[in-house]
């Protein structure tokens, strides 16, 4: 066995010669020794000649040997990298913390550098995440860079120090992606929120990663010329484009315009040691070099900071309505649902709620328009002008009343539409407030987030309700028209581990489905293990690859998505 070997000199006159880690270290083997110059002294030639002699070895096993430091450790001669092919990161201790953040406060001010209590539980806590930090994996300090190049230098110094940066901004994730998991700083890109231009005839606008989606579209809708323009993607209040990017996030709007991977053009972001790279420039389509875009869409903040980006604007419906359909059973609203696609009929939003959540809404003061208890569908039907919604109308109603509809209501104004459709746009505050007065004021919420094929969403649908009856716990149903369900749990404190047990299952029966553990959501620290059932260790250690080329210091959201550190053992 041989190692490949460093000569160091030292200023005392002596030299260590450090051997590193080969396979044998794999299995706790640590090779290493140092010791002073001693023995008889040598002539100048001979000494010489020694050297050269020794140079020569180091040469030849520079191509034969690995050296086992973090380069060698990151790209072994595979395609993957194993966890248990790493050494756990090296991360700065307290005092190098102190010296970055001095350092930060000297190139961003001391005004955007936070670390009061309140700061910090800010972001620890969003009240819907059930993987939140321990007290000793909170975050130390909050930072709010104002442009790319404030994260740049953050980064550069962050980089230099070896500190654990948490990219953050909405703060709405709800799988744990935005806490901290070790002891160092939040980058909070929310202050970031400038809406930079928009291009009306290219249909795009050039954003700042801390612009909210709800305040671009507002944006729009009150400048000239731009009205009837919007971004497509509409996910949950607060959420920010670097976020519904990272997570590529979707929501109401996905049967129609897709997740953030079919809105987003080119992104602008930064890496963990402070370079600046982008994607791509404005170009619709590009076939030039990799595809950096859809490598960080989804990323959820590990590869790179999201700083800008440039998203696609949807042009709004002439005229749009909404229908309410309910139904008998909910396997009669999954079948008009694939009946609707497969007829080519361009909806622009189908949202699928069962009799309990029909239920929660009726309960609830949020709607004035009161609904039978049964599996409703509510349907937003968009199109160039009247004439052409009322036929898809009758399409909508003929094949609704073929799958055994009880009521068919549509709006015949804009009024009647935005009442029908608060329906599903409350329903969010809607369950929040069903659960505080009738379950326990201190009930909470686990929003699910599992998608299956279309084919397959009425049988897994049915799996679920019958693997939740051994659960004495309150859920209810949340279904987007691309198959995207939200099994929504109310628990109380003592019931965690049962409701976590029933989630568990809830995404294993999924995937067992051909579907997934995550839709739109992510996996963030929540998830972890559940995304190596469902795609297999292989292609996690694939992953680890990638993230390792581009974040060699596992600076950037660490032990989330996948592991790390072998010694991380938390079965998460």
């Amino acid at each position: 066995m041989f190692s490949r070997c460093r000569l160091v000199f030292k200023r005392s006159s002596t030299f260590s010669i450090k051997t590193s880690r080969t396979n044998a270290s794999r299995n706790g083997i640590r090779f290493s020794s140092t010791s002073p110059i001693s023995g008889p002294k040598f002539s100048g030639s001979a000494i010489g000649f020694a050297l050269l002699s020794f140079g020569l070895g180091l040469s030849i096993s520079s191509f034969v040997i690995p050296r086992k430091d973090d380069r060698v450790q990151n790209f072994p001669l595979a395609s993957i990298t194993p966890l248990e092919q790493l050494d756990p990161p090296r991360y700065g201790g307290e005092e190098d913390l102190e010296k970055c953040i001095e350092e930060i406060k000297r190139v961003i001010g001391d005004e955007f550098v936070k670390n009061s209590p309140v700061e910090i539980d800010h972001h620890t806590d969003n009240g819907f995440n059930p993987s939140k930090p321990l007290p000793h994996q909170k975050p130390r300090y909050i930072v709010y860079p104002l442009s790319t190049e404030d994260v740049s230098k953050i980064m550069k110094i962050v980089n230099q120090y070896n500190i654990p940066v948490v990219p953050y901004s909405g703060g709405t994730s709800l799988e744990g992606h935005t806490y901290s998991t070790r002891p160092g700083i939040v980058l909070n890109t929310s202050k970031m929120n400038k809406i930079l231009r928009v291009n009306v005839d290219d249909l795009d606008a050039v954003l700042q990663a801390g612009v909210g989606w709800q305040d671009l579209n507002e944006y729009l809708s009150k400048n000239e010329g731009m009205q009837n323009l919007m971004l497509g993607c509409d996910c949950g209040p607060g959420a920010h484009v670097c976020g519904m990017i990272s997570t590529n996030a979707s929501g109401i709007g996905a049967t129609r315009y897709g997740s953030m991977a079919s809105n987003v053009v080119s992104i602008k972001a930064v890496l963990a040691d402070g370079t600046i790279i982008k994607t791509k420039l404005r170009p619709r389509k590009s076939s030039a070099g990799y595809n950096l875009t859809g490598l960080l869409v989804g990323s959820e903040g590990t590869l790179a900071i999201v700083t800008e980006v440039v998203v696609k604007l949807q042009v709004k419906p002439g005229y749009e309505t909404v229908a309410v359909v309910q139904f008998p059973d909910v396997n009669d609203c999954t079948k008009s649902m694939a009946s609707f696609f497969k007829k080519g009929i361009p909806l622009n939003a189908v949202e699928l709620l069962d009799a309990d959540m029909m239920r929660c809404v009726n309960y609830s003061d949020l709607v004035s328009k009161k609904f039978e208890n049964l599996p409703t569908l509510f349907i937003k039907i968009g199109g160039l002008n009247k004439i052409i919604v009322d036929e898809y109308v009758k399409e909508v109603r003929a094949i609704s009343k073929s799958n055994n509809c009880n009521t068919f209501e549509f709006a015949r104004t804009a009024e009647e539409a935005e009442e029908l459709f608060s329906a599903r746009k409350n329903a969010l505050y809607i369950m929040l407030d069903y659960g505080f007065n009738e379950i326990s004021p201190d009930a909470k919420m686990w929003i699910t987030d599992c998608a299956v094929p279309l084919s397959r969403l009425a049988s897994t649908l049915q799996q679920l309700n019958d693997m939740m009856k051994d659960y004495p716990l309150h859920h209810m149903v949340l279904g987007h028209g691309d198959a995207n369900l939200h099994y929504d749990i109310f628990y109380t404190p003592d019931q965690f581990e049962m409701c976590k047990e029933a989630v568990d299952r809830m995404a294993k029966l999924t995937i067992e489905n051909e579907g997934t553990c995550s839709g739109e959501h992510g996996i963030g620290s929540g998830k972890r293990a559940l995304l190596e059932l469902e795609l297999g260790k292989d292609t996690i250690s694939m992953m680890r690859k990638l993230k390792l080329a581009l974040d060699p210091k596992r600076l950037l959201n660490p032990d989330k998505v996948f592991k790390i550190d072998p010694l991380d053992e938390n079965t998460e």
